[in-house]
């Protein structure tokens, strides 16, 4: 079956296609999205749910890749539902599903492990890119999009006039970068900016395979799940 119109499955692709779970409170939005990532031969959506709380016994019995998850829903939302799944072993990748470019269960959800964030009315064809690239261990945050969470996240920092005194956020982020390499924070910086491999390796000298190892590396030192985690943690830190 083809997929929708202007949408095309990769050239070349192999191996088993990637595993969705759909979850949105909203019937019609779940088969919007079935229909645009059910016709491809990469992606099949094994499932869907209706809310937060169904998602760990639909995560059990479908094992999908990726879980695209609806912020608000009236039991339990999908900032709640990341952060019980991603605390989980080995779980699946996380694109959460948003009415508003830039709010703070955006920013709560990326932070608890989210791959990243796909606004409701974005192109199928943006959709199918998206989730391939989650798949696929890349952010779906564009350098763009990243410069907007970066306004958000200062624009909610308190101003001359609020509390002062230690951020412990800030602190805690700077101790963390003080620990890398000067390579390493030269490619979390740059991570923080919303990079793609490839503009990294051609900024720093490297090759995509250099700048992977070293992509994989931040995230053991740091501790952390997703290239999505270092670049609020660079931003936490001040250094973008």
């Amino acid at each position: 079956m083809a997929g929708p119109p202007g949408v095309t499955g990769p050239a070349g692709a192999a191996g088993p296609p990637v595993r969705v779970l759909i979850v949105d409170d909203d019937a019609l939005v779940r088969a919007g999205l079935s229909m645009i990532l059910g016709g491809l031969p990469d992606l099949t959506v094994v499932g869907e749910a209706a809310d937060g709380g169904e998602v760990p016994a639909a995560v059990a019995a479908y094992a999908p890749d990726v879980v695209l998850m609806d912020i608000r829903m009236p039991r339990v939302d999908g900032l709640a539902a990341t952060e019980a799944l991603r605390a989980q072993p080995h779980p699946p990748e996380v694109l959460v599903l948003t009415t508003f470019d830039a709010d703070e269960q955006v920013l709560r959800a990326l932070r608890a492990g989210a791959a990243g964030f796909l606004l409701k009315d974005t192109p199928p064809a943006e959709i199918v890119r998206a989730v391939r690239r989650v798949a696929a261990g890349e952010a779906t945050l564009s350098p763009t999009v990243t410069r907007t969470l970066i306004a958000h996240v200062t624009g909610a920092a308190p101003g001359p006039a609020g509390p002062v005194g230690p951020d412990p956020r800030r602190e805690r982020a700077l101790r963390l970068l003080t620990g890398l390499s000067e390579r390493e924070r030269q490619v979390a910086v740059a991570l923080g900016r919303g990079h793609t491999n490839a503009e990294i390796a051609g900024e720093l000298f490297m090759s995509v395979a250099t700048v992977k190892a070293y992509v994989s590396r931040l995230l053991t030192r740091l501790e952390l799940n997703n290239r999505v985690q270092v670049a609020l943690l660079v931003h936490d830190a001040g250094l973008v």
